[in-house]
């Protein structure tokens, strides 16, 4: 009986301190907060390159997508290079709505993703379980 007791307050605590971490916008444990930028001097995201007239944005996809936001040129034909290495979480699993994109990665390699020339503005993705977000602002 004393057992069954010391079971319950264990994981109500554990619920609790889960409840906790995502209110408090905790890393980890499923959430993705503060979205990381790698921005070079000039503007563009430091993950983004220019190669034959085509800018390459690389991604890198485990627990997440790093880097979480991404800044490109608009008006350019552009390629988002997703690159895994044993990934096995949802985050291999990518969805970009806007563009009507949904594919699974596999679990070690690159994907590239020919989005066209966009417009100026944002485009967010997904991991299949929504759960992890990465998005790419294009400006001019």
């Amino acid at each position: 009986m004393k057992g069954t007791y010391i079971s319950i307050i264990v994981a109500v605590v554990l619920m609790l301190g889960a409840l906790m971490l995502s209110l408090m916008g905790g890393n980890g444990i499923g959430t993705q907060t503060g979205v990381q930028t790698n921005v070079s001097a000039g503007g563009n995201s430091s993950n983004v390159s220019m190669v034959d007239g085509k800018q390459i944005i690389e991604i890198e996809v485990k627990g997440g997508y790093r880097p979480g936001k991404s800044i490109a040129k608009a008006g350019v034909p552009t390629i988002i290079r997703f690159k895994t290495n044993g990934t096995f979480d949802c985050s291999s699993s990518v969805r970009i709505p806007n563009l009507n994109f949904s594919q699974t990665l596999p679990q070690t390699g690159t994907t590239d993703i020919n989005v066209g020339t966009s417009t100026v503005g944002v485009l967010q993705g997904t991991c299949g379980m929504g759960m992890y977000r990465f998005e790419v602002e294009f400006r001019s």
